[in-house]
């Protein structure tokens, strides 16, 4: 069994100036199944959503045959930091991941993606590690009552000043200790970082449970293509590692997808349809 096209799913990070309505045609007109769900305003605002809206969410992706795998919410660009040493700041932080983990279970979401959040530049990270880690613990400890997963990214240097690579997301969910917390492999992350598809798989084997699959130079969130990072070695190394888990274009780039974005994800779906490997060019396949 090989990587396929249908691991790819549909996401709505290059639609926030669109109707919601558009990204979910869009998705099912290229076949998808499955959802990455960003959950930005208008289209899905966390704080803002009820469990009604919820479900009635999910009742328009079902009926155009969509699953959503996982809520992303906003996070970045947002004023959410898990390790903030503001105490109202962490506090409604935490307070909207455990929202979001009852929204997943609403929306049937397997997944729930977080962030480490930072500490203040000019302060030792040991404090902010230690809030962080007790953040995602408690959120991770909530989220599995409601039978959800939660998956841990870790940024780019300017975004975090706790987890930038995968040795420090495994120490991470090392010393978190749940049974529901996995990994996200971002390669544009992984690339910033000087890191590898193995070297993920290395430190964290079959935790790495959802993949960001984007082009950059090496930073930027592209579209294939309009970068530089080597598409058919990331998935020549995932089939080979054995990743069967979800794959997401998480485009952002310099905010020009956002106005139209079909054109770039049908891009991004015929750059990946042409590099994936096969049983007559995979490694180690006859």
């Amino acid at each position: 069994m090989t990587l396929s096209l249908g691991q790819i799913t549909a996401s709505n990070f290059s639609y926030q100036h669109q109707p919601f309505e558009r990204f979910l045609d869009d998705a099912a007109a290229l076949g998808r199944e499955h959802v990455e769900l960003w959950g930005i305003a208008p289209q899905f605002h966390v704080p803002q959503v009820s469990d009604a809206e919820a479900r009635a969410v999910r009742r328009r992706l079902e009926s155009r045959g969509l699953t959503v795998r996982c809520l992303t919410p906003e996070q970045v660009m947002y004023p959410v930091n898990v390790a903030s040493p503001v105490t109202w700041l962490r506090a409604a932080s935490i307070g909207m991941f455990r929202r979001a983990a009852e929204l997943c279970a609403e929306l049937g979401a397997e997944l729930l993606l977080l962030t480490p959040g930072r500490g203040f530049e000019n302060e030792p990270v040991e404090a902010a590690w230690r809030s962080s880690a007790d953040a995602i613990g408690e959120i991770a400890a909530y989220a599995a009552t409601l039978g959800v997963t939660c998956v841990l990214e870790p940024l780019q240097r300017v975004e975090s000043n706790l987890l930038n690579d995968s040795r420090a997301l495994a120490r991470m969910i090392d010393e978190v200790g749940a049974a529901n917390l996995g990994a996200v492999l971002d390669t544009v992350g992984m690339a910033v970082a000087g890191e590898s598809v193995d070297d993920y798989f290395d430190a964290l084997g079959d935790r790495v449970r959802h993949v960001h699959l984007i082009d950059g130079r090496p930073a930027g969130h592209l579209a294939w293509g309009d970068g530089e990072l080597p598409l058919a070695d990331y998935l020549a190394a995932l089939d080979r590692r054995g990743y069967r888990g979800r794959m997401t274009f998480e485009l952002f780039g310099d905010g020009t997808y956002a106005f139209d974005p079909l054109p770039v994800v049908e891009r991004c779906l015929e750059a990946v349809r042409a590099a994936l490997p096969t049983p007559d060019t995979a490694p180690g396949r006859p």
